[in-house]
């Protein structure tokens, strides 16, 4: 039987099965019992400040769970999904070299997502603490590579940091460790959002405690609102910042790179999504595609079950999402005045230490693209996409194949072949921490 049938098959049942749980609660759920439980949650509140706070997340939990259950029912018309014209995707090799870095870097702000713990790998603590090489963590190498450009150019990109309330704290005793002088460091937190139970879909937690299963940070589509509701946002427009520069905190290949912003600054982009091209290893993650003439990030969780086939073909979508993206922050800011974006929701199923099930509902950074009118994405070589997700990723990067240059691990020129080894670890390697 072919290796596709299970992949499909546990798509098509999680469905069906999504489709009826929802229906039935749509009519089963007393809207009294959610507000009982949130007024009682904001009611164990005790500091004024952070209990206004605290109401506004409840506030856009609550909305972001009445969509979640008005829309699950909508089903993907899957005859409007097509592969991107040409005129939507650019190709790196393509893009003219920039001759006025210092001037286009002045323009720039870059912020790395930093919100996740590392349970894949068995750690209880940021994934961005994690030691990677030579002593330094992930948020070592972030901070030293803007520090490089920064110092390079006489230039002042400024780094902020969206960290969670599960990682604020290991960021900001790394990150104090760093002279400002040569790199300004921002932190500022994204949402935490009351994970729900699975059969009632109400919240989990009974208190406002930091408890990571009953609590959860919304995925980094929280991005824009978190940056809108700090204030970092028109702080940076005021400061004559034009360009956003966004990823993923533990993907060290993500480095401010002067030709994607020249032809950012050359087309007037308001948005740009770098991808890299698909192989069999990537069919699960998310593609850009034209959805009835509208450029969007396409899930495999949105896709109907039917069509979970077609979407793995990496003939039909060659490419996938990185995360690095590009945004023009007076563009985001006049979204965000609107009113901000309704981001398609992941429902992300997960099953407590005493046999809970429960549901985070999330949102992605990328799906953000349908927002913006003058949006496409670049090709981009895979070198710029080497996230660390696995024991045997962060085996790679400690060997001597990686070599560090400006912050940033490099193929060792001692390497004879450009090609990276497949690493693949026994059961008894897959964790990192104790």
């Amino acid at each position: 039987m072919h290796y596709l049938y299970y992949l499909q098959e546990p798509f098509r049942r999680i469905h069906r099965r999504a489709i009826k749980h929802v229906r039935r609660f749509t009519t089963d759920l007393d809207s009294q019992s959610m507000r009982n439980e949130i007024g009682m949650l904001v009611n164990n509140m005790s500091d004024p400040a952070e209990k206004k706070a605290f109401i506004i997340e409840m506030q856009m939990f609550s909305k972001l769970l009445n969509r979640y259950i008005a829309e699950a029912s909508q089903k993907l018309n899957w005859e409007k999904v097509h592969s991107l014209a040409t005129n939507q995707i650019y190709h790196y090799d393509q893009l003219p070299r920039s001759s006025d870095e210092p001037q286009l870097f002045k323009k720039l702000a870059v912020l790395k997502v930093n919100g996740g713990l590392g349970t894949s790998m068995g750690l209880d603590g940021a994934k961005s603490a994690l030691e990677v090489k030579n002593g330094f963590t992930f948020l070592d190498f972030a901070i030293q590579q803007i520090a490089c450009v920064n110092t390079n150019h006489s230039v002042d990109i400024p780094l902020l940091l969206m960290t969670s309330f599960n990682t604020h704290d290991d960021t900001l005793r790394i990150s104090q460790k760093y002279n400002s002088k040569q790199v300004r460091i921002k932190l500022f937190m994204q949402s935490k959002y009351p994970a729900v139970t699975k059969d009632s879909l109400l919240p989990c937690p009974k208190d406002g405690q930091n408890d990571e299963v009953a609590w959860y940070p919304p995925g980094h589509g929280d991005l824009y609102t978190a940056l809108y509701r700090s204030g970092e946002l028109n702080r940076l427009i005021k400061e004559g910042k034009e360009y956003l520069f966004v990823s993923n905190c533990d993907n060290l290949g993500a480095v401010v790179d002067s030709r994607i912003l020249r032809h950012a600054a050359d087309t007037r982009a308001d948005f740009i999504m770098e991808v890299t091209d698909r192989t069999n290893m990537d069919i699960e993650t998310g593609t850009l595609i034209d959805y009835d003439g509208t450029i969007r990030l396409l899930e495999i969780g949105q896709v109907p079950s039917d069509n979970v086939k077609d979407f793995t073909s990496v003939r039909q979508f060659k490419d996938f999402n990185t995360n690095n993206l590009w945004i023009n922050l007076r563009a985001l800011k006049k979204i965000m005045d609107k009113g901000g974006m309704d981001l398609e929701i992941i429902g992300n199923p997960k099953v407590t230490d005493d046999g809970r099930s429960i549901l985070q509902l999330e949102t992605a950074a990328g799906a953000a693209i349908r927002y913006f009118s003058n949006a496409h994405g670049i090709n981009v070589p895979r070198s710029r996409f080497t996230p660390v997700r696995s024991c045997a990723d962060l085996l790679l990067l400690k060997s001597d194949l990686f070599a560090l240059e400006d912050g940033r691990p490099v193929l060792s020129k001692d390497r004879l072949f450009n090609t990276i080894p497949v690493i693949k670890l026994g059961n008894s390697f897959q964790k990192a921490g104790p």
